[in-house]
């Protein structure tokens, strides 16, 4: 190496992710602290009684006080207060770790909201490594905890990215990458100006394919966007390694194409090093006392004879999430998967892996029964819960988060896409199944009908949860909302709060949510949809403390989002807000043990618009029974409730009688439009006998 190529090489390994998770993992080597808490198995409900509602926080959207970090107002006394208030014991504060590329020593911006991370301190973007773990520790003043992130598949182009193209030590081992011979360059389109990698298209990685050199086209190709990003592999342009070599490289990336992925199966096990070292770091720096697991489905890829690449339900990915979760675990911690795969793999992946899981299961399901005020589909997936082993209180039930309202509906397109379903009447295979329920959807929430909402990819509908409701609603234009319109919009938002809520496991709700966020006018975020990611549009910013109300966008330069209900100081001053209104819904669930139940079959209803949820509640405290209606229809029902004493049943968020439940278990239910009631059957104690 010439001294300058030593220089530049010597100051990738001082920003080295996996340098640094070498150097920490010394600190535990011959150590009793690891070996203090059990970690074979998952611990779903010891998870969620450590905190059973979460705020999820997106910390580029957090509109501060001028000059203000986000970290430093994400750990104010004021916000803590105001959030116990409401009901939260825990902050998924998101990811705030240094994220982006480097481009020689100049650091280049974050292309996917700092999930491309490229370092394990905190992003100074974000404040500094101390803020967050202020965060911590205000949090523990209110008997709560903080959720930080681990992404276990892929990082950003940082140091170890720049490393391994220059073929350093072990570092192409840590990536799914593969030098492509000279004279097989010309199978490589050109890179253009400016850019450092160039997306191939399929007859190309078809190409590579047959020449042995990758496995091939992938099962999906997810965020698909023709003439951006066509197929899940890209080629770097020449670069001059260590040994004075000119190389060019094919990796792999799942998302996108500055997320490079990582090689979990590797002899240097660099991979492993990297993820378990971050995940320490912000367990025992950082203070945290939970880890996201992000993306971390694509372990493990494989080539297959006469198909795509197996890369999906892979067992290396089994494999890996056993062996971070194992390891939060023994550090005394908890780790949740965010998901989107089929059932079955949030099944397998539950066992020994990730001790909770976000609810990708009823989340698309729910939102498809408030679309079309049926129940149907909603009841085929929670029953899927069931059929697949799958413990509710393990789940993680939330509203809105940073991506776009997914209609993927995975479940539906790899593994059943043949298997046979009854719905609507008739028997039809899965695909069938799912491009019925995507297209209605499409129709009803984007588009001409709301044209606020835009379609991300092929993946969803990029949206908040107070636009999705005025698409229900069937309100057009955002400008001409009247008060009776968010009044309605408020009454949707609560029942959806209610579904999630009112069932055992973790309920999450986010800045967004708290606040009725509106999506932001394309043209404001123009430049960042410029690759065609239209979620920025649900990403706008919110000021949830009145921190600065004449702020026009976050101190990360989000645009403010319009807010139908106002900050949560302010909301939570009124009684009959739509703050103050979630707040009754997780005080009742508090105080009935709700989180810890156990949920019964899903009963068969006859209303379409009626979901019915029965829970017995922990210590023999009774039946907790959640009736929603999605329907813009009143509802009058006999419910037929089996396995369930005698007695009056209690209206809990009105403190009302309700009615009774006879002895042949009926009980009359009645529910106006969009209406939602949570009652107890109070069982009449048998007479003590002498």
């Amino acid at each position: 190496m010439t001294d300058e190529t030593q220089d530049y090489v010597a100051w990738l390994l001082e920003r080295s992710m996996l340098m640094k998770a070498r150097e920490r993992a010394r600190l535990y080597g011959g150590q009793s602290r690891l070996w203090a808490f059990p970690y074979a198995e998952s611990r779903g409900r010891s998870a969620s009684e450590m905190a059973s509602v979460w705020f999820t926080a997106y910390p580029a959207s957090l509109v501060t006080r001028p000059g203000q970090s986000v970290l430093a107002a994400l750990g104010q006394h004021d916000l803590w207060h105001a959030l116990s208030v409401l009901g939260v014991q825990g902050m998924h504060v998101g990811p705030t770790k240094e994220a982006g590329g480097l481009r020689g020593r100049e650091k280049t911006p974050t292309i996917d909201g700092h999930f491309d991370r490229i370092g394990l301190d905190t992003d100074e973007e974000f404040g500094t490594s101390a803020e967050f773990s202020d965060i911590s520790r205000m949090a523990s003043v209110f008997s709560g905890i903080v959720i930080d992130d681990v992404i276990p598949s892929h990082t950003g182009k940082g140091a170890d990215f720049r490393l391994a193209e220059m073929a350093y030590g072990d570092f192409p081992g840590l990536y799914h990458m593969v030098e492509i011979r000279e004279d097989d360059w010309s199978l490589l389109p050109d890179v253009l100006e400016g850019r450092d990698s160039v997306n191939l298209g399929p007859l190309v990685v078809d190409a590579l394919h047959e020449k042995g050199y990758i496995v091939g086209q992938l099962q999906r190709v997810i965020f698909l966007e023709p003439g951006v990003k066509d197929t899940d592999w890209s080629a770097t342009a020449p670069v001059t390694g260590v040994d004075g070599k000119v190389r060019r490289w094919v990796y792999l990336h799942y998302f996108k194409e500055g997320q490079p992925a990582l090689n979990w199966l590797d002899p240097s096990f660099a991979a492993q090093q990297l993820v378990i070292g971050d995940a320490l770091h912000s367990l025992d720096v950082m203070g945290a006392r939970g880890l996201r697991l992000d993306a971390n489905g694509f372990l493990g890829i494989e080539r297959r004879a006469g198909g795509p690449a197996w890369s999906e339900s892979h067992p290396l990915s089994i494999t890996g999430n056993q062996i971070i979760a194992g390891m939060v675990r023994k550090a005394g911690g908890f780790s949740f998967q965010e998901l989107n795969l089929t059932v079955d793999d949030i099944a397998t992946m539950s066992r020994g892996g990730a001790d909770l899981s976000y609810d990708f299961i009823t989340r698309p399901a729910v939102q498809h029964a408030l679309a079309t005020g049926d129940t149907e589909f909603l009841r085929l997936m929670l029953r899927s819960v069931h059929q697949h082993g799958i413990d509710p209180a393990s789940l993680i039930h939330a509203m809105q988060n940073h991506d776009e309202m997914t209609l993927e509906l995975v479940h539906f397109w790899t593994t059943h896409a043949t298997t046979p379903f009854f719905f609507k009447g008739q028997t039809m295979p899965g695909a069938m199944l799912r491009e019925q329920i995507r297209e209605i959807m499409y129709e009803r929430l984007s588009g001409e009908h709301a044209p606020y909402n835009l379609r991300f990819v092929t993946n969803g509908i990029a949206c908040t949860t107070a636009s999705l409701a005025a698409a229900v609603l069937g309100l057009r234009d955002m400008d001409a909302l009247t008060e009776d319109d968010i009044e309605q919009i408020r009454k949707l938002h609560l029942l959806l709060v209610m579904f999630n809520a009112l069932q055992p496991g973790v309920f999450a709700i986010s800045g967004w949510d708290i606040v009725g966020a509106l999506t932001l006018p394309p043209d404001e975020v123009a430049s960042l949809m410029a690759d065609g990611d239209t979620r920025w549009i649900n990403r706008g910013a919110y000021d949830l403390m009145d921190l600065d109300p004449e702020a026009t966008a976050s101190s990360q330069g989000l645009p403010r989002a319009r807010a139908l209900y106002g900050s949560l100081r302010e909301q939570l001053e009124q009684h009959d807000s739509f703050a103050s209104r979630v707040r009754r819904v997780l005080t009742v669930r508090q105080a009935t043990g709700l989180p810890g139940g156990h949920q019964r079959p899903i009963p068969d209803v006859i209303a379409p618009g009626l979901l019915v949820m029965l829970h017995d509640l922990p210590a023999g405290r009774g039946v907790q029974i959640t009736a929603l209606n999605f329907s813009a229809e009143p509802i009058d029902e006999q419910l037929i409730l089996e396995n369930v004493s005698a007695g009056p049943v209690v209206d809990l968020l009105n403190e009302t009688l309700e009615g009774d439940v006879g002895e042949d278990g009926v009980l009359q239910i009645h529910l106006d439009p969009y209406e939602g009631l949570c009652m107890k059957v109070v069982g009449v104690a048998p007479h003590p006998t002498f």
